[in-house]
């Protein structure tokens, strides 16, 4: 039901206006309301905490589905249901989810995460934004980088060193209300693909915030971040799965109607063989994600299987969308079909919530582990 749904809405509200929101950068907000009130910016978060108290395997689903609709919408989705819902889930106290869960988890509210810096891209224990204890009040100092949601955003999780001196050990997480004094946001990032998102640089100048604004206990920042990215790879292989998907049914649908040498390119063995390698690579990444959902479901371990699931979705991505283009040809290259948004959209999942040489050293360090 939930598959069937989440199709129906992006067949309905989504494709259609897909194209114009990357053309012209903007941020489908209308879409993004309806997607809350269908219960899908919180969807793992319990409903007695605004969300819709379902699993991340039901997550994997639908984001495949959004995703396939528009990638953009994907990637706000995730944001809001990995990225933040799901570390407040976790750490915050019964008090902070009040204000800073349930109106998130409900839609009613946009979060994003903040860990990245202009120079600790992958290094997410080299935090150089800081917070300072001041009596009643953190001060807070820095810049973050590639933040996805920046400035439609109502709040905002920041990891930030509190003891430099005891490395990633002193990192703490903290929770910020966009429009904070001494909070600004950077320049909008003119992307090649996702972009009906804002992607900016979050700046901190003597941003005063509450004591109470801490999530989880001092020096547990990075461990948030880890949890928050192993989970967060889950929903980044069901979003690439969803373009994958859209690139290759753009192929087939294409490959139908094209005709050449008095048939349907569908009819050349060449064409048949590249919409099979697609499908297999789509299969497979779908399954190692509905695998890495249902180990984190069922309380079991899934860092390995979470990047494996993301390593393999990501790289079926973007094959999947080099291949489309091949098959339309010149026709492929233009802006009047999908398939080229497909191959721009479809980049960025091998690079962020860890790139694909991170994905293989996690992989790896978990097999050296067993």
């Amino acid at each position: 039901m939930l598959k069937d749904m989440c199709a129906d809405f992006a067949a309905k509200e989504l494709s259609p206006y897909a194209a114009q929101w990357d053309k012209e950068h903007t941020f489908p907000v209308d879409a993004i309301r309806k997607m809350g009130e269908l219960g899908l910016m919180g969807i793992d978060v319990p409903d007695t905490e605004g969300g819709a108290g379902l699993d991340y395997l039901a997550y994997a689903v639908a984001l495949e589905e959004i995703s396939v609709g528009c990638a953009s919408a994907g990637c706000i989705m995730s944001v809001s249901n990995s990225l933040y819902c799901g570390p407040v889930q976790k750490y915050a106290t019964p008090e902070q989810k009040e204000e800073w869960l349930t109106p998130f988890a409900s839609g009613e509210k946009l979060g994003c995460f903040a860990l990245s810096e202009p120079g600790n891209g992958s290094d997410a224990g080299a935090a150089s934004c800081t917070a300072t204890d001041d009596g009643d009040h953190w001060i807070l100092n820095g810049t973050k980088a590639w933040i996805t949601n920046a400035h439609e955003a109502d709040a905002v999780m920041v990891l930030a060193t509190t003891d430099k001196s005891a490395k990633h050990r002193g990192i703490s997480a903290f929770l910020v209300k966009h429009g904070s004094e001494g909070f600004d946001l950077g320049t909008k990032e003119d992307k090649l693909g996702i972009r009906a998102t804002s992607t900016s640089n979050l700046i901190f100048q003597d941003c005063k915030i509450p004591k109470a604004n801490l999530l989880g206990n001092l020096g547990e920042g990075f461990k948030v971040a880890m949890t928050t990215l192993d989970a967060g790879r889950i929903g980044i292989a069901a979003q690439a799965i969803g373009i994958g998907r859209a690139a290759m049914e753009c192929a087939l649908a294409y490959s139908k109607e094209r005709e050449s040498m008095g048939v349907p390119i569908a009819k050349h063995q060449a064409i048949q063989f590249k919409l099979a390698d697609m499908a297999v690579q789509l299969d497979s990444a779908r399954l190692l994600t509905h695998r890495a959902a249902y180990l984190k479901d069922n309380g079991r371990a899934y860092i390995k299987e979470a990047a494996m699931a993301k390593l393999a979705a990501s790289e079926a991505a973007t094959f999947c969308a080099h291949q489309a283009i091949q098959v339309l040809g010149g026709m492929g290259f233009t802006t009047d079909m999908p398939a080229e948004r497909h191959y721009r959209d479809a980049r960025i999942t091998e690079i962020y919530e860890g790139t694909s040489e991170i994905q293989r050293m996690v992989i790896a360090g978990q097999l050296l582990k067993e």
